[in-house]
């Protein structure tokens, strides 16, 4: 399987050749950095995220908050210790280890990540009618401990989770105490679901690291950043406390133009006479005739830091990127103009295009993994002989965070754990490994995309339920019938993958890739990571239970708390129970061109070195999160094709700080506006996606 790297005369960071652990990596005041770390952005993100609904501060593959703490360490805290003593400033080790801690401190409470799950299990109480006739389903299917709604009265909605329920959405009464009795369980419950699938991730990114980050050499683009800031931190004697990269004057003219346009816009918004400068246009209004009209909206965005990390990619993956994006518009046109009608949106499947553009995609996630999988059979059979004791382990094992056997029980274990959780809630164990087996096919997808694309957020569009809906129907009588469990199975899959825009398989292989590359002991690293991870976790479930209950869940801005995502089980579940009535072969047959198709994609691949498309454009081909960055896409892809052509390597390299700087700009305007608006009290103001 071809490989996808940054060009050698880019300059990216190579790995440390002593053989010894980097020196200071893992040390006493970075764990209790990393420990406060996780504690302030547990309690400040959901405030960020909910409350406000300002710019996610976790809600991408590159933090803004993690590079935040990146530049205050670098720019403030080092230069300031080195005054006193220059064995006091933090090595590049400790700093990267804290760049590690972060992405998990910072996605783990954020949009996108696992914390979905609190106002989902009591949102279909709330919006519960007689017309819709959900409380129903809720007191026959579900269990009571997978709820605070039906947990505190026995199984029954009654007093208490009525207040449990009616006073996180309208707000407890003066006086009123939050019920915590009523959470307790259910919040400890879908811990042990989500937690079982942190370990899965975990032990799954452990067996992948060697194949994705040696094997293959897969370009990592969004630890490009990260580690040019931190490149020259141990040599500052030489490269002075700031090091060459801040000292490039590239960088600084990106970061300046960034910075100009993103403070015109946000004074724009306090101060409506100063001129704003367009970032967006949205192009559907100009697209209401026949046939052009089947394309649908075709928003224009500019995000500078999509632009950025968008010129580090390879130009086959960065073309590809938004070449399917337009591939699968104009095959909505052809539909129209061979006589195909508008299809309809049931179970989310077909929220972005006609039904055969859906499964054609979903085909391709499935073929697309089953080849990265292929390509390093070798490395997963050496896994399972080391899992079984058949042969010895090699040096290179003993640098990973978990042995490889460990490794592979491991994620069988937590695997288990998964299904034996579905079967207490009342699924059926096949259907639970079914949807758990197409939500890893999905998450290694996403994550090859994270780790080969430099995809900042992702949305698949497709639920593994609903896909299995609408190929093998559901309701009375079929494989999919109520009694398989498909309430409870719903609540699980809306709550853990619903919308995975920033989960945290990424964030282990990217941590794994860091620590091997640069001697950071990973076994303690993994053990830290996981004390950030449940400290915040515990702080995010805490916060948005008390938000709800503080300021009323109706006022609080998020899409998925309040609105359409909290709702998301109660439609599924409806839907899939009423029977899916436009299920078919047919969507079967689709779904195996589009995964024809992917193995003729990577078959060119192989077979020709020319070929100029890769097929991680097709995964993401017609989704919310492809409609938000094509075009930001195809710029950073025109700038490094004319770049290159006119000015060759050299250009590129010494150009690349440049593009650097719009992405890092981009995060500081972040950084900054997030401080004002929460000082000012203002909502709803986005410098990235939303």
């Amino acid at each position: 399987m071809a490989s996808s790297h940054l060009h050698p005369s880019v300059g990216t960071s190579t790995p440390e050749t002593s053989d010894d652990a980097s020196p200071r990596s893992i040390t006493g005041r970075v764990v209790f950095l990393c420990l406060a770390l996780a504690v302030f952005f547990g309690y400040v993100i959901p405030i960020v995220d909910v409350k406000f609904s300002n710019t996610f501060m976790g809600a991408q593959h590159l933090p803004p908050s993690a590079i935040g703490v990146l530049l205050a360490l670098l720019l403030v805290v080092n230069p300031l210790l080195r005054l006193l003593s220059k064995r006091l400033a933090f090595s590049r080790g400790e700093l990267l280890t804290v760049y590690i801690s972060c992405l998990f401190s910072t996605l783990v409470p954020g949009h996108g990540g696992e914390g979905f799950f609190v106002s989902q299990i009591i949102a279909p109480f709330y919006y519960a009618t007689r017309e819709n006739k959900w409380l129903d389903l809720w007191h026959q299917y579900l269990p009571q401990w997978m709820t605070p709604a039906l947990h505190a009265d026995g199984g029954t909605y009654g007093p208490i989770g009525h207040q449990a329920v009616e006073g996180w959405f309208n707000q407890l009464p003066p006086g009123g105490t939050i019920p915590w009795t009523a959470w307790f369980v259910p919040l400890f419950a879908w811990a042990t679901l989500i937690f079982a699938m942190y370990g899965a991730l975990a032990c799954l990114s452990v067996m992948l690291r060697a194949q994705w980050g040696d094997r293959e050499a897969l370009a990592f683009p969004l630890l490009r950043l990260p580690l040019e800031m931190t490149q020259d931190v141990d040599n500052a004697d030489q490269y002075g406390s700031l090091g060459r990269f801040f000292k490039n004057p590239g960088l600084w003219i990106g970061v300046g133009i960034v910075v100009f346009v993103q403070l015109v816009n946000g004074l724009n918004l306090y101060f409506p006479d100063v001129p704003k400068i367009p970032l967006s246009l949205d192009m559907g209004p100009m697209l209401q005739e026949s046939p052009w009209n089947q394309i649908g909206s075709v928003p224009i965005f500019v995000w500078p830091i999509v632009i950025g990390i968008t010129y580090l990619l390879t130009s086959e993956v960065s073309f590809s990127l938004w070449f399917f994006y337009w591939f699968v518009k104009w095959q909505l046109v052809g539909a129209y103009l061979l006589g195909f009608s508008p299809a309809t949106t049931p179970n989310g499947l077909q929220a972005w295009g006609k039904a055969f553009t859906s499964y054609q995609r979903i085909g391709a996630w499935i073929a697309y993994v089953a080849l990265v999988l292929w390509a390093g059979r070798e490395h997963f059979k050496h896994i399972a002989r080391r899992a079984f004791g058949r042969i010895k382990a090699t040096p290179e094992e003993k640098s990973e965070a978990l042995s490889y056997p460990v490794a592979f029980w491991g994620f069988l274990f937590c695997s288990l754990v998964i299904v034996v959780w579905g079967w207490f809630a009342g699924v059926r164990p096949d259907i639970t490994l079914a949807m758990w087996i197409l939500s890893l096919v999905m998450l290694i997808g996403l994550t090859r995309l994270v780790v080969e694309g430099g995809i900042l957020l992702m949305t698949p569009n497709w639920i593994p339920l609903g896909m299995l809906g609408q190929i093998f129907n559901s309701g009375p009588g079929t494989w999919l019938s109520p009694a398989a469990g498909l309430v409870p199975a719903n609540f699980m899959t809306t709550a853990l993958i619903g919308d995975p825009r920033a989960f945290s398989m990424p964030s282990f292989v990217q941590s794994f890739k860091l620590a091997h590359d640069h001697k950071i002991p990973a076994r303690p690293l993994l053990a830290l990571i996981f004390a950030v991870i449940t400290i915040t976790f515990a702080m995010s479930c805490w916060m948005r239970v008390r938000l709800g209950y503080e300021n009323g869940g109706l006022s609080l801005g998020s899409w998925f708390f309040v609105k359409v995502g909290s709702q998301f089980p109660a439609w599924f579940s409806n839907d899939l129970l009423k029977g899916v009535t436009d299920a078919s072969w047919t969507n079967a047959v689709w779904l195996a061109i589009g995964a024809l198709f992917t193995f003729g994609l990577m078959a060119a691949r192989a077979r020709f070195p020319w070929f100029p498309l890769h097929p991680i454009g097709f995964l993401l081909s017609l989704t919310w999160a492809m409609e938000q960055i094509w075009f930001s896409i195809f710029i950073g892809w025109s700038c490094k094709v004319l770049i290159t052509r006119f000015g060759g390597a050299e250009t590129y390299r010494k150009t690349t700080p440049f593009f650097l700087g719009l992405a890092l700009g981009d995060i500081a305007m972040i950084l900054f506006w997030l401080i004002i608006d929460g000082w000012q009290g203002h909502r709803g103001h986005h410098l990235t996606p939303d």
